[in-house]
């Protein structure tokens, strides 16, 4: 049943602000359950008879980092005015979400939430097949699920983290010394990006220990994008990103269940995906990955290096045929920059709206 609303999910720390109104308007909102019993949303923009088109965003975002306001034009959006009925996807780990604070690995992600979303997806649309857009671990969540036998996908795109992670060197040097692992250890089971007004005396210390920890190549003084560096890596180019956004990414950011951060530091010591258990191998089934899929990846990615989709593009139409599959690589980009890049409607949406368009 939709209901029709607009996500919230605002960081409490981040300044009051007066939110511009979407020019795809307010989204209808459903909540749908998964076989084992977990709650998702999705928000769709119903904007002509194109796709339906699924995006799904990042481990540790939700939603918000597609319709996040502080652009001029974000990519629901863009599909919006190019004629696409667009659902963009909170699953379990959305910050907007309760499950966001539980433990789940990947599979769990897809093995249950693709399904179950593409089902919903469908059952309201009356659409005989969906197209998915998906970033970052969105995205190899995508591929996993894929793999194991997801139906009724027309074409995808996959977006900067496919089935062969290459990590940046901060994301490699804390996969080699197991700092996910050494971080459950210590009883910590979720980490958060959030920041509070009124900042415990540990959370004042964190922030400071933070001021010690390699950033990369754009050290930035903001607390917010020090928690996120450590967190997940380098997630975006800060020349990348207009003054607003810079300032209210955070809204857009939250949890993250240190089990999921031991599977992907498990898959990169691996240098493929692979199960939690260690008892399923992913790149198995690609015979599943039989369809049209358009890799898109930062040209100065530092969080997953561009190699990574060059492999999976390779490994794919070696074994699949090369007919289904195209790459491209976006100069001058980065990681979640791609989607809210101040010029990203100019640089980068075109790209993608290309490939989905080949197959409507």
């Amino acid at each position: 049943m939709g209901v029709s609303g607009v996500s919230s999910g605002l960081n409490i720390a981040a300044t009051p602000r007066v939110h511009r109104a979407l020019r795809c308007g307010e989204p209808t909102v459903y909540e749908f359950a998964t076989e084992d019993g977990v709650t998702l949303r999705l928000s769709r923009f119903e904007g002509g008879p194109k796709g339906p088109v699924i995006l799904s965003p990042g481990f540790g975002t939700s939603s918000i980092a597609y319709t996040i306001d502080t652009v001029d034009t974000n990519y629901p959006e863009y599909l919006f005015e190019h004629g696409y009925d667009v659902w963009v996807l909170d699953y379990r780990a959305s910050p907007l979400l309760p499950s966001s604070e539980t433990q789940f690995t990947l599979d769990d992600i897809a093995r249950y939430d693709y399904p179950a979303t593409v089902a919903k997806v469908r059952a309201e649309t009356g659409a005989e097949s969906v197209q998915i857009m998906a970033h970052c671990v969105g995205s190899l969540t995508m591929l996993m699920s894929l793999g194991l036998g997801l139906q009724d996908v027309r074409s995808a795109v996959s977006s900067q983290l496919t089935l062969h992670p290459r990590a940046g060197t901060l994301n490699q040097l804390r996969a080699g010394i197991f700092a996910a692992d050494l971080i459950a250890a210590v009883g910590v089971d979720v980490l958060t990006t959030e920041i509070d007004d009124d900042e415990s005396w540990f959370e004042r210390l964190y922030d400071k220990a933070l001021a010690f920890y390699p950033e990369g190549d754009e050290p930035c003084d903001r607390p917010f994008c020090r928690r996120v560096a450590f967190t997940f890596g380098e997630s975006y180019d800060h020349d990348q990103l207009n003054d607003e956004t810079h300032e209210h990414i955070d809204e857009a950011f939250g949890d993250a269940n240190i089990t999921t951060l031991r599977h992907v530091t498990k898959i990169i010591r691996e240098d493929h995906a692979v199960s939690w258990d260690g008892d399923h191998d992913y790149l198995d089934d690609v015979g599943n990955l039989r369809l049209p899929i358009a890799f898109i990846h930062g040209e100065h990615n530092r969080l997953f290096l561009p190699e990574g989709s060059a492999l999976t593009y390779e490994f794919l139409r070696e074994n699949n045929g090369p007919e289904l599959y195209t790459r491209h690589v976006i100069p001058g980009y980065a990681h979640m920059d791609c989607f809210i890049g101040k010029d990203a409607a100019r640089d980068v949406y075109p790209v993608v709206t290309a490939e989905l368009d080949r197959f409507n």
